[in-house]
């Protein structure tokens, strides 16, 4: 009987068809080169329930609507970049 050489990891993956796993290890260098990617708390407009989200400064100052993960409305967040990529501020509104 012929034998199977060993497979790596992503072979494994693709072979039954599985998404790639975040080893914690790694964990470290992918925060590093998200760089402009976090999580802020925010609090709802509508049900005034607060909740932990994510922002992506990389585009710099923008708006875009995400609904309240606890009531569904839709929310208006804005999000004040300064020059140099920081995030100076996040703003929730009712979008109505």
């Amino acid at each position: 009987m012929k034998q199977r050489p060993p497979l790596d990891d992503a072979a494994i993956d693709a072979l039954y068809g599985l998404e790639p796993v975040i080893e914690p290890e790694h964990e470290a260098a992918l925060s590093a080169d998200a760089g402009a990617v976090q999580f802020t708390m925010i609090q709802c407009p509508y049900c005034g329930e607060p909740f932990e989200t994510q922002v992506d400064s990389s585009a710099g100052s923008t708006s875009y609507i995400e609904d309240c993960q606890v009531c569904c409305r839709p929310i208006e967040i804005s999000l004040e970049v300064a020059a140099d990529g920081s995030l100076t501020s996040v703003n929730a509104q009712r979008s109505d």
